[in-house]
């Protein structure tokens, strides 16, 4: 059949439009929005309910032990990074452990007997702070230097690197670093002038300098006394022998807000409590639920159905119009050849990507055709004008009919 043949005056049937009457004409509700409404707004008032619960308890927990992570090396935590099982086996040994925030607190704790000073780094303090508080001490241990605070107390002594993680024995002759034997060092410092155990590279994993009766020593505390390795190696020796010299340790914490020095700037972070990050999770999961809740809703709220229905015959014919107004005679037959090679390599149990060649000599050779033949209706043949495709149409359903028979002869037509 030609494209003009195809061409019909019939008009397109168009359903009524909406609002017009009948099942077309509804105000676009689909139910009572009351009851659904009262749902919508139950559930969201149980799941902020459920967040300020999951906030309170997050903030009772948070004020009530301070969720046992306070800062590294603190004898109160019980976290990984503290000390805080250290602390108790020196109080298990006889020793009074105070941890003090305060460094007044802890210069005057230091003045009531004689007593080990442990000192973590601590920048909030000058110089002279730093050396006065040490000055009240019999022994000072170090466990966490910087290179400011070994100038001050080891004069001589500064970083050098960090020690291989592998077990270093003590190879000096200090009491307490022959009873602990072999450990990992972590951190290691230039000797100068002080007595130094556990050589890795180009520094010591301890160093010990005798002072006005007692003693000054450095060493790195996290990978040596920290909970989550003190077990290990000769860890806890070492820190007993080095901390437990005297009936009273004094450990200080330095805090932001004990310092002397006039333009020291705590991080904001350093000030605000630990439930300060829950309540900003809290506020940020609201802030999605109000987005969530009161945001933009994309698509139509209510179904609705189109006001056209096009039977795909009429898309057809409009295809048709449209090859006859091109006058493409070629473009209209390679479509006709696209559905009849689908057809014939589903009759013939070939595969869907089969190549238009491979389907047209299975086909010849099913029907008995000849190849040249098949192939020329199926790929080779160029119609120039209408009456070529007509005759081209017809010579594709002819062979597709052939297949159909060749295939499946109980069914062919009679």
């Amino acid at each position: 059949m030609t494209a003009a043949a195809l061409d019909t005056s019939t008009p397109v049937p168009a359903s009524p439009p909406l609002g017009a009457g009948g099942s077309g004409g509804s105000s676009g509700r689909v139910g009572p929005a009351g009851p659904r409404r009262g749902r919508r707004w139950a559930a969201w008032v149980s799941i902020g309910l459920a967040l300020l619960v999951i906030g309170g308890i997050g903030g009772a927990v948070s004020a009530a032990n301070q969720w046992a992570q306070r800062d590294a090396l603190d004898p109160d935590s019980t976290g990984p990074g503290g000390t805080r099982a250290l602390a108790e086996i020196l109080r298990g040994h006889g020793v009074d452990v105070r941890v003090v925030r305060d460094r007044a607190a802890a210069a005057e704790i230091l003045g009531t007997a004689p007593a080990t000073l442990v000192l973590p780094d601590a920048p909030a303090l000058s110089d002279d702070a730093i050396a006065d508080l040490a000055s009240g001490a019999t022994d000072v241990v170090l466990v966490e230097p910087r290179a400011r605070t070994l100038d001050l107390l080891l004069p001589g002594s500064a970083p050098a690197g960090v020690a291989p993680d592998a077990a270093i024995g003590p190879d000096c002759d200090l009491d307490a670093a022959l009873r602990a034997g072999a450990l990992a060092p972590g951190a290691v410092y230039s000797a100068g002038d002080a007595e130094a155990c556990y050589p890795a590279d180009a520094g010591y994993g301890l160093l010990v300098r005798s002072a006005d009766g007692g003693r000054i020593a450095a060493v790195d505390a996290r990978p040596l006394f920290a909970n989550e390795h003190l077990a290990e190696n000769g860890n806890a020796a070492l820190a007993v022998n080095l901390l437990g010299r005297h009936p009273l340790v004094v450990w200080y914490m330095p805090n932001p807000g004990d310092t002397d020095l006039a333009n020291a700037n705590p991080s904001l972070g350093d000030l605000t409590p630990p439930w300060v990050s829950a309540v900003i999770v809290l506020l940020l999961v609201a802030g999605i639920a109000a987005g969530v809740w009161r945001g933009r809703r994309f698509g139509p709220l209510v179904a609705e159905r189109l006001p056209v229905t096009v039977r795909a015959s009429e898309t057809t014919e409009g295809r048709a119009r449209l090859y006859a107004r091109a006058g493409d005679p070629l473009h209209a037959a390679d479509r006709l050849r696209i559905g009849a090679l689908r057809r014939i390599a589903a009759l013939l149990g070939l595969a869907a990507n089969a190549a238009a060649p491979d389907i047209a000599d299975a086909a010849a050779g099913r029907t008995g055709l000849d190849r040249r033949a098949v192939r020329g209706i199926l790929i080779d043949d160029v119609p120039r004008s209408d009456a070529d495709l007509v005759a081209l149409s017809t010579r594709l359903r002819d062979l597709e009919d052939a297949v159909r028979t060749a295939v499946r002869p109980e069914r062919s037509p009679r």
